[in-house]
C-alpha cells in the first residue's frame, strides 16, 4: 500500500479541521427571567475564561454558539450568577436568576434611585458588607463598628462615654464637629446625626462664654441609634461629586446604608445571643508618693509641713488609695440579643427583627441600652408595580457620666489627675462625702451622686414605588419614587451635686 506524501496529508488535515470544529460547537438559546418571571435585559452570557459571549434583549432572550464542552457564566448586576455546562444546556433554556443584595462589588446605590456599575461610577466608593461589619466582637454602636473598615477615613471617639460620640471624617477634614460629618442615608431616607449638647457646659465650663450648651461637652451623635445587625451593606461615597447627587449636605461625603430585606422562600428564623465582659485594657498608673513628695506639692513651708504630716498619718492608717483603680478597674457585663424573621412568597417578601443591647460601663453608674424593632416589606402589586416599605423604632438610654473637655476641674478624669493617693475621698458612715482639697470636685462623690442620662425615642420610615412605564424589545422605562421621614425625641436628664 502506497503512503500519502506528507504535504498531501497536511492539506487534508487543514480541510477537515473546520468540520471537526463544527462538530465540537453547539448553539444554545433561551430566555432569562427573575424568580417572578419578569424578563431581564442585558444579562451577560459569557464562555468562561474567554471574551466570547452575548447579552439578552428586552424580552430576556439570547442565542449563542459555544464549544460543546464549554462552561457558561450567566451574570447580571444585583443577581446571583449561574454556571451552566454547554453539554447539558437545551436550545430553549429557561433560566431564573435570584436577587443578591449583598453583591455590592457589582452595584453601587446612588441618590438617583438607580443602580450603577462600579466601573461606570464617577465617585470614589468604599464598600462594607454585613459580614465585615459584624464579623468581629460587636461594637457598642453602629458608628463605632465602622472603625477600621473605611479606607482613608478618620474615625475617633470624642470620649469613652457609653452611647456613642464618634466622629467620622471621610475627606480629611480635621474639625471634630460641625458640618464635617458625612450625610447618612438609610434605605433612601436622610438620617439626622446632629451632635446634641447635654448642657454640661454649666458645670465643666468647657466653652468659656458662659453658655449652657457647647459642642465641647461630650455630645453624642444620633447615628449611634441604628443597629448594625439590621444592615445588609454600606456604600461610602467620598468624592466631591457626591454633592451633585445629594446636595450641599453631602459636601463631607455620603454613607449609604441598605438594610436587610426578605426573599422568596421558606421563613427563616434567626436568634442570636452574645454575652461578654468589658474591662479596662491598661491603666495609666498613678504617682507613688512618700513624705518628701507629698511635701513638694506646695511651695509654702507651712502647707508643705501639713502635707507631709497628712501623708504620714494616712500611711499609718493604711489609707493610701489607688483612685484610678477604684474608678476604672471594674468588670462590666454586656448582653446583645437579636431575633429576626425573613421570608416571602410570590408577591410579598418581609424582614422583621427585634433586638436589645445592654452594656454596662467600666465606671459605676454608666452604661448603654438599645431596644429596636425593624420591619421591611416588599410587595408586587402586579407585574409592573412594586411597593417597598422600610420602618424602624428605637428606644435607647445612655448613662454617660461626666467626662471630656473641662476648664473647671470637675470632670472625673481632670479631678483624678490632681488628686494624690493619700487624700481621703470616701464617705463617712452617714454617706457624706468630704471635699477634695486637691481638685474642684470629689470624683467618688461625682460618680455616686451625679446623673447624665440621654433617652431617645426614634421612628423612621421610607417608601419606595417602582413602576414600569413601558417595555419594548430595545428599552425599558421605569419610574422610581422615594419618600420618608426621620423623627426622634431626645430627653437629657442631668443632675450634679453642688
Amino acid at each position: 500500500m502506497r503512503q500519502l506524501p506528507g504535504r498531501l496529508l497536511g492539506m487534508l488535515l487543514i480541510l477537515l479541521l473546520p468540520c471537526y470544529l463544527l462538530a465540537q460547537t453547539k448553539t444554545i438559546s433561551g430566555r432569562i427571567t427573575d424568580v417572578r418571571g419578569n424578563p431581564l435585559s442585558n444579562v451577560s452570557i459569557v464562555v468562561n475564561s474567554t471574551n466570547h459571549g452575548t447579552a439578552t434583549d428586552a424580552d430576556g432572550k439570547f442565542k449563542l454558539d459555544v464549544p460543546a464542552n464549554a462552561t457558561i457564566i450567566v451574570s447580571y448586576a444585583g443577581y446571583k450568577s449561574q454556571t451552566i455546562q454547554a453539554q447539558s444546556a437545551s436550545n430553549d433554556a429557561q433560566i431564573k436568576l435570584e436577587e443578591d443584595f449583598a453583591k455590592m462589588e457589582e452595584v453601587v446605590v446612588t441618590g438617583l434611585a438607580t443602580s450603577v456599575k462600579r466601573r461606570n461610577l464617577a465617585n470614589a466608593v468604599g464598600t462594607i458588607s454585613s459580614k465585615e461589619l459584624n464579623s468581629v466582637a460587636p461594637a457598642q454602636t453602629f458608628d463605632a463598628a465602622l472603625n477600621g473598615k473605611i479606607t482613608g477615613a478618620y474615625i475617633n471617639a470624642n470620649s469613652g462615654a457609653p452611647g456613642g460620640g464618634i466622629s467620622v471624617k471621610l475627606r480629611g477634614v480635621t474639625s471634630v464637629f460641625g458640618n464635617t460629618q458625612p450625610l447618612y442615608v438609610v434605605d433612601g431616607v436622610f438620617m439626622d446625626n446632629t451632635f446634641t449638647s447635654a448642657g454640661l457646659n454649666t458645670v465643666t465650663k468647657a466653652l468659656r462664654d458662659g453658655s449652657v450648651t457647647s459642642n465641647q461637652d461630650n455630645p453624642s451623635g444620633r447615628i449611634a441609634d441604628i443597629r448594625a445587625e439590621d444592615i445588609e451593606n454600606i456604600e461610602i461615597l467620598k468624592g466631591a461629586s457626591a454633592a451633585a447627587i445629594y446636595g450641599s449636605k453631602a459636601s463631607a461625603g455620603v454613607i449609604i446604608i441598605t438594610t436587610k430585606r426578605g426573599r422568596a422562600g421558606k421563613t427563616n428564623i434567626t436568634v442570636s445571643q452574645d454575652l461578654g465582659q468589658i474591662s479596662v485594657g491598661k491603666l495609666l498608673g498613678v504617682r507613688e508618693f512618700n513624705a518628701d513628695r507629698a511635701a513638694s506639692l506646695s511651695s509654702d513651708p507651712a502647707t508643705s509641713d501639713a502635707l507631709r504630716q497628712q501623708f504620714i498619718d494616712a500611711q499609718a492608717k493604711g489609707e493610701i488609695y489607688d483612685y484610678e483603680k477604684e474608678v476604672f478597674d471594674h468588670k462590666a457585663f454586656a448582653r446583645n440579643t437579636v431575633i429576626s424573621l425573613s421570608g416571602g412568597g410570590e408577591k410579598t417578601n418581609f424582614y422583621f427583627s427585634a433586638g436589645q443591647k445592654d452594656e454596662r460601663g467600666i465606671v459605676n453608674g454608666t452604661g448603654y441600652r438599645n431596644t429596636s424593632l425593624r420591619f421591611n416589606v416588599d410587595h408586587h402589586i402586579n407585574d409592573n408595580i412594586k411597593l417597598g416599605i422600610s420602618s424602624m423604632y428605637i428606644n435607647s438610654s445612655a448613662d454617660r457620666g461626666l467626662f471630656g473637655n473641662d476648664n473647671s476641674g470637675t470632670s472625673i478624669g481632670i479631678a483624678l489627675s490632681s488628686t494624690p493617693s493619700f487624700a481621703q475621698l470616701h464617705p463617712d458612715q452617714y454617706g457624706n462625702y468630704p471635699a477634695n482639697p486637691f481638685a474642684a470636685s470629689n470624683p467618688l462623690q461625682t460618680i455616686a451622686l451625679m446623673r447624665n442620662n440621654e433617652t431617645v425615642n426614634r421612628f423612621a420610615t421610607g417608601v419606595t414605588l417602582e413602576a414600569n412605564l413601558q417595555r419594548s424589545k430595545r428599552s425599558v422605562t421605569k419610574f422610581i419614587g422615594r419618600g420618608g421621614f426621620d423623627f426622634y425625641n431626645l430627653e437629657t436628664n442631668v443632675l450634679f451635686p453642688s
